[in-house]
């Protein structure tokens, strides 16, 4: 067997961190102008644009990158899971243009970003690949590559012996290629986020959870177990990793997991046969699965899957098996790592940002997509609470979101995951 427990929920990212952040727990009470509530990629990227226009900023979680941001695949990507007429047809074709219009250049915002505050999180902008796993699939991203080239992306479709070539592996029919889009270690990225926030003066607290939240008095006080922020603006970016806050509804959303297992670094012999241009890639099945290699070249796959209940092995067993059926050069290379994380999907796969109250807001439900749009969302509601302006935010607030029959749906994603990676 592959699985062994000296590697179970052993996270790479963690592991090969280059941005290494920790900040003090709050143990006392404090006033700025907004209380962010989540240190990942939203509330980071919030923090960061806030604190530049001037702003006070406390930003309190866990720890920076704890949730989602720091067991994401790592793929920088624009727009969305859906293709951009879906997004239109959903929310219309004037709101729908906006969000795709915002998201469709989150590249750029995510490499500016790395660039300019030197963010040490491996980035390698080399592009990525969506690969269709079938004749379905190649009709699928034929499709995407149409509507999406209308509305301005420079993509390549790829036949199927062009994508053999840039994978290495003859299993797909066909890819369409992003040459903006790029790969990061996701939590380096996230704490260097954190990392450019606090040297702007934002501060920043770990081991601090929210317990309580009041407002009054146009203001909004958020009380932890040792402190408390009072802020006349609020944001609440904790995604799929929110803990019950007194005084607040919980987010609603379908919390969907998703795996990764990785190698050690593979010999060069090897790892020269796998994406030789670094591309980031993911796949067009139902259940869905990613792979790519990292800058020291362990080879990652990850896909729908919790690593935590008694059938979990079925996850890392099929994961050996897809890579060894993908690229057969790596089937003595043995499994190093694997960790899981929560992804919050919403019932149109759309973010949603939910009014709190008077500039305060909650953002989460990035459906599996969240580098780009999570950094992108953050600038947006910065932004609006400067400007005291909606029109800035890149889908419209609601002052509710209900999400049926969540834990129904939840189940049925982990095990429709389990009973297709048995086969």
């Amino acid at each position: 067997m592959f699985v062994r427990q000296n590697f179970q929920n052993k996270n790479l990212w963690q592991e090969s961190l280059k941005e290494h952040t920790a900040f003090k727990p709050l143990k006392t009470s404090v006033t700025s102008d907004i209380a962010i509530i989540g240190g990942g990629y939203t509330g980071c990227s919030a923090a960061l644009f806030a604190v530049n226009n001037g702003l006070s900023v406390t930003l309190i979680d866990q720890k920076i990158g704890y949730g989602g941001s720091g067991r994401n695949v790592g793929l920088v990507n624009a727009g969305l899971w859906l293709p951009p007429e879906k997004v239109e047809k959903i929310l219309g074709v004037d709101a729908g243009s906006k969000l795709n219009n915002a998201l469709a250049k989150t590249p750029d915002l995510v490499f500016d970003l790395i660039d300019k505050y030197d963010i040490k999180c491996s980035a390698n902008r080399s592009g990525t690949l969506h690969c269709a796993h079938s004749q379905n699939g190649l009709k699928d991203i034929q499709k995407r590559y149409q509507q999406l080239s209308t509305r301005g992306a420079e993509l390549e479709l790829l036949d199927k012996q062009q994508t053999n070539q840039r994978i290495g592996s003859s299993k797909f029919f066909g890819a369409l290629f992003n040459k903006s889009a790029g790969a990061i270690n996701p939590l380096d990225y996230c704490q260097g986020l954190a990392r450019a926030a606090h040297s702007q003066g934002a501060s920043i607290y770990e081991s601090t959870l929210a317990k309580k939240i009041e407002s009054g008095n146009n203001h909004w006080m958020v009380k932890t177990s040792q402190g408390s922020i009072k802020a006349k603006m609020l944001l609440i970016a904790t995604n799929a990793y929110q803990q019950p806050i007194t005084g607040i509804k919980s987010s609603e959303y379908t919390s969907v997991q998703y795996f990764q297992v990785a190698t050690e670094p593979l010999p060069e012999k090897i790892s020269k046969m796998i994406l030789p241009n670094g591309e980031g890639c993911w796949d067009t099945a139902s259940v869905m699965s990613s792979f790519r290699l990292d800058e020291s070249n362990r080879f990652i796959i990850g896909g729908v899957g919790n690593l935590d209940h008694i059938a979990s092995k079925i996850h890392t067993k099929w994961a050996k098996r897809k890579m060894e059926s993908l690229f057969p050069m790596l089937k003595n290379i043995p499994i190093k790592y694997s960790w899981h994380g929560r992804i919050a999907m919403t019932n149109s796969h759309i973010p949603k940002i939910v009014k709190l109250g008077d500039n305060a807001y909650s953002i989460y439900g990035y459906s599996g997509r969240g580098i780009g749009p999570g950094t992108y969302f953050g600038k947006a509601v910065a932004e609006c609470l400067l400007n005291n302006n909606e029109d800035y935010l890149p889908v419209s607030p609601v002052n509710d979101n209900q999400e049926l029959f969540r834990s129904i749906k939840s189940k049925a994603f982990e095990l429709g995951a389990t009973a297709r990676h048995l086969l």
